[in-house]
């Protein structure tokens, strides 16, 4: 049994060779290929119809001839899309899946829920997720989300943090997200595992807490499909046909598949680090870039059951409760790309570098020192899709219309799914924004910019992480 001390240790040992550590893309060995098993949290989701071709068996349904609206991609921002879409009151609305809800990227994330950012309108927007995940879809289906309320704590370990935590804190009242900012004796109090000798105070948010990806697509499709909506699993997207208008303006005019074609004059991009090949079927540019992104998940921690989760911004990382565990992961300061996104991945991960991780180790043990002698239960390594700004893509292409994004998410897709959701549907049925999301809009790039991989690459890379 692995653990997390020996990790740090190994990867000490044998240090990757790269005089530009941090700014140059890593590339791909044949080990950090896609692996078919993996033990992870989980399970149902992970090994059902192992070694066979669940897409080569067909569409769930017949595919329609026409629709209003085809999203395409089934996880937290293709269900969250298309469950608001039914709930405005879009007739017509179609989500095509190429494998089944949640493969990709959703199935693997670790759901977490901060309610309060530097940003009042990503506060609205986490809002809304929450109240869609854990009160208003149970009281419309009778379904559990799975969503777990224990909380969240923000660590400031030095003084201008805490002062940024406190204006966090005054944004939060304005909003009614209840938070309060505790001292190191206090946090002791609340987390009696936490060393907290380095810190200056913590944000404690009770109403934080942790999402689950397959609980939750699967109830937004089920409510969507009750006001009309159509799911459709195994059916790949093959092509996006366009026409010209007597102006000279491309409009979208349909989705081809595998198994046929639907007449639609609008088609929703939400297809996670698959985003960018879907909008070249459409000759439409969109800048992101597929990464790997870990954690791994620790054996049993006596005493951490009902902790809140942790985010430590200055040490980018965070913890997670997994039941009578943790979760352990953070943002890569010096990441592998995926250099060749496959359109056969699924439910796959990678091999965890333990290089890249080790930075997340050396802070996770700082914050809770047992997790030095605690054993590795799993490592959790899948393809996330970042952009260049690390804001999220959405709106209506300025190549085409009728072509919208709701992609780009850099790891928070769940947690501002239901705001991001029911902000596209008014975007596609209202014609114009509800409020200021100009910083989210595709249009804040300029054309040139939009398909140069090495701008887009350098930029993410040199940009610091936003405090999520």
């Amino acid at each position: 049994m692995a653990s997390l001390s020996r990790a740090l240790r190994v990867a000490a040992a044998h240090p990757r060779q790269s005089p530009t550590r941090g700014m140059r893309p890593c590339n791909l060995s044949s080990a950090a290929g896609p692996t078919a098993e993996k033990s992870v949290p989980y399970q149902r989701t992970l090994k059902e119809g192992q070694g066979t071709s669940v897409v080569a068996q067909g569409p769930s349904r017949p595919l329609p001839s026409t629709a209003n609206v085809v999203v395409i991609g089934g996880g937290s921002l293709g269900c969250q899309t298309l469950y608001h879409l039914a709930k405005l009151g879009m007739s017509g609305a179609v989500l095509l899946e190429r494998e089944r809800l949640t493969s990709g990227t959703t199935w693997h994330t670790a759901g977490l829920l901060w309610q309060l950012q530097p940003s009042d309108v990503e506060v609205e927007l986490l809002a809304h997720t929450r109240r869609v995940v854990s009160r208003e879809l149970e009281e419309e289906t009778g379904l559990h989300t799975g969503w777990i309320q224990n909380g969240g704590l923000f660590i400031a370990s030095n003084r201008q943090r805490l002062d940024e935590y406190k204006r966090l804190m005054s944004l939060g009242k304005v909003y009614g997200v209840e938070s309060h900012v505790l001292s190191p004796a206090e946090t002791k109090t609340l987390y009696p595992l936490m060393n907290v000798d380095d810190l200056y105070g913590t944000l404690y948010v009770p109403h934080d807490g942790t999402m689950d990806p397959a609980g939750t697509c699967t109830t937004l499709a089920r409510a969507a499909s009750a006001r009309g909506a159509q799911v459709i699993e195994n059916c790949p997207v093959t092509g996006i046909r366009v026409w010209t208008d007597d102006f000279g303006v491309r409009r979208v005019a349909g989705v081809e598949t595998q198994h046929g074609s639907i007449q639609t004059p609008c088609v929703v991009n939400c297809a996670g680090v698959w985003a960018s090949a879907v909008g070249r079927m459409a000759g439409v540019k969109v800048p992101l870039v597929a990464m790997h992104h870990a954690y791994v998940v620790t054996e049993r921690i006596e005493g951490i059951q009902n902790m809140p989760n942790v985010r430590d911004h200055d040490a980018s990382v965070y913890l997670r409760l997994q039941g009578d565990a943790l979760s352990v992961g953070g943002y890569e300061a010096n990441p592998i790309f995926w250099e060749e996104v496959s359109d056969k991945f699924a439910f796959g991960l990678f091999d965890l570098d333990w290089e890249v991780f080790t930075q997340h180790i050396e802070g996770a043990i700082n914050r809770v020192p047992v997790l030095e002698k605690t054993g590795i239960k799993s490592t959790v390594c899948g393809p996330e899709s970042f952009t260049p700004d690390h804001k999220p893509l959405m709106g209506e292409a300025p190549e085409l219309r009728g072509f919208f994004l709701g992609c780009g998410f850099n790891s928070a897709g769940m947690m501002l799914g239901g705001g991001c959701g029911q902000e596209l549907a008014h975007w596609i049925i209202r014609g114009r924004p509800e409020k200021d999301m100009h910083g989210y809009d595709i249009r804040r790039f300029h054309h040139s910019l939009t398909d140069h991989p090495r701008w887009i690459r350098e930029r993410k890379l040199l940009r610091r992480l936003p405090p999520r």
